[in-house]
């Protein structure tokens, strides 16, 4: 993947693009990648599942593959609740042959598909096919003048001229068959499932509990995680995400609504979450304000395709951690620096509970995320993964030349002892960008600070090469119809200023980053987006 190329632009958009009333069952909820690239799956509030294959090897286009019911809406007669069809996560495994597999789950069920190629014949010929019965006969007659009358038929229908009807091959379709069904496990609504790499598990995740699956055995499974306590009255936090290590079969995490990620290692105990790794982030109780429990809920979180970092995404920050340092993340990026102070606001349409989503780039050193007015936000190159130091790139291409010639200080001085002194003037940044996350201050001089930092940062070189520390795209309808308005700098800086007009239905929640090249799928609504570098 070409770390340098993020210059992102429209390239497909499938849905109504036309200014239409938005049916509620079409609005897409979950998007991903396969492990190749090659193949797209959506889900929406429908329960259908839409699958796209890519059709152009040098361009990043798909064509529509084919689309299956996955879910039907239910009612729990014994609770008395209706169950929604709705898609909540979509996850591929690896193929088998010329097979896809890949697994759905709605609040309650999870099921297995498998997709695969299906032939289509038909008989094109029989013993009472026109032309077939005068067929045999004149080959009974050897070669005598056909007869087409009832005598021709009653002579070629005897026992030793019966043939086999012929079979043709009439067409191919892509069939979806769901090969298991994983239901009757959770009490609560599952809000995340993970493959593990075994290739032989997965797990899935409701609000107090996690079970693991083995993929052959849908009748049972087992109970790994159980937050629940024994009275629900003393019930403080709940699991909002969870995810296998990529790498490492035996770690799992999830995180809470309290804020917290917990690394689990299933040999340690029965119920892993006996002993987990915490990672959590010291906030002084002053700044804490009514708004504090709900915006510091994690909404989700990912590892790294390698294995080495965790980002977590809440209301306002998404966080980068490394998987060996769990007292404070390597970096804090703040999304919606703006909705500070219009918290309230956003409690009273409820977009305060917007779950939105993060990704890693297929290399590990990139961010995506969402935000509001249909616009996404991508960080290139924010871990640096050249090497195994661990170095977080910082807002500062300013001084890049001196931090390249003291990289091993800045190694030593940014990451493992933030809070040391130095007389470069990086290292005292970086030192003071972790004493500031850590106290998470709240001063009003600072954040106006660090804005403007961010915003010195959008600059161009003049050899065309830019150096964007924070890429603010949009996936809206205007995209098709020009694809492209100004260099990449000036698209980021004008969807940037939002001002008083922020249209909260129109939300990025979920989206897709190509495992192998800088392209990315959005799911805006009911339209999905491709967006590529390529």
């Amino acid at each position: 993947m070409s770390r340098d190329n993020f210059n992102f632009k429209f390239s497909q958009c499938f849905g109504d693009k036309a200014d239409i009333v938005v049916t509620e069952a079409d609005i897409i909820t979950a998007s991903e990648f396969d492990h190749t690239g090659n193949f797209l799956a959506t889900g929406d509030k429908g329960g259908r599942v839409v699958l796209f294959e890519r059709s152009n090897s040098k361009h990043c286009e798909y064509k529509f593959l084919t689309e299956f019911q996955s879910h039907d809406a239910e009612f729990d007669y014994l609770k008395s609740l209706e169950i929604e069809e709705k898609i909540n996560q979509i996850k591929w495994l690896k193929p088998v042959q010329r097979s896809h597999f890949l697994l759905s789950t709605n609040d309650k069920t999870i099921k297995l598909w498998k997709i695969y190629e299906k032939n289509i014949k038909l008989v094109s010929e029989n013993n009472l096919s026109e032309g077939f019965g005068i067929k045999q006969k004149n080959l009974l007659n050897n070669n005598s003048t056909a007869n087409t009358g009832p005598e021709s038929m009653k002579s070629v229908l005897k026992l030793q001229n019966l043939r086999l009807p012929v079979l043709s091959q009439h067409d191919k379709i892509i069939a979806a068959t769901p090969k298991r069904i994983y239901a009757n496990a959770h009490t609560y609504h599952i809000n995340s499932i993970s493959p593990n790499s075994d290739q032989e598990t997965f797990l899935s995740a409701d609000d107090l509990r996690i079970n693991l699956w083995n993929y052959d055995l849908p009748e049972e499974s087992f109970n790994i995680v159980d937050i629940k306590p024994v009275n629900m009255e003393e019930l403080t936090e709940v699991i909002t995400s969870a995810e296998f290590h990529p790498q490492e079969c035996n770690l799992l995490m999830y995180s809470s609504s309290k804020g917290t990620i917990k690394l689990c290692d299933m040999r340690l105990n029965a119920l892993c979450d006996d002993k987990p790794m915490v990672f959590e982030e010291y906030t002084n109780p002053i700044n804490h304000n009514f708004f504090t429990e709900i915006t510091s809920s994690i909404s989700d979180i990912k590892f790294s395709p390698n294995g080495r970092y965790i980002a977590s995404r809440d209301y306002l920050t998404v966080k980068i951690w490394d998987i060996n340092m769990n007292n404070k993340p390597l970096k804090t990026i703040n999304i919606h620096e703006q909705l500070k102070e219009r918290l309230s606001d956003t409690y009273e349409n409820d977009a305060i509970f917007d779950k939105f989503e993060v990704e890693f780039s297929g290399d590990s050193s990139s961010i995506m995320t969402g935000s509001y007015n249909n616009n996404f936000m991508i960080y290139p190159d924010v871990v640096k993964t050249s090497d195994d130091t661990g170095i977080v790139k910082t807002f500062d291409d300013n001084q890049q030349q001196q931090q390249q010639q003291n990289n091993n200080n800045n190694i030593s001085h940014g990451i493992h002892n933030a809070n040391g002194s130095g007389s470069s003037s990086n290292r005292n940044k970086i030192s003071h960008s972790h004493k500031q996350h850590k106290r998470n201050s709240n001063s009003n001089s600072n954040n106006n600070n660090d804005e403007e930092d961010e915003d010195e940062d959008l600059d161009v070189d003049n050899d065309n090469n830019e150096k964007i520390d924070e890429i603010v795209l949009q996936a809206d309808k205007t995209a098709f119809r020009n694809k492209q308005f100004g260099s990449l700098s000036q698209r980021t800086a004008r969807n940037k200023e939002w001002g008083d007009d922020i249209d909260f239905k129109k939300s990025i929640l979920h989206f897709s980053w190509h495992p192998r090249e800088n392209s990315i799928a959005i799911a805006a609504t009911n339209n999905l987006f491709i967006f590529s570098a390529l």
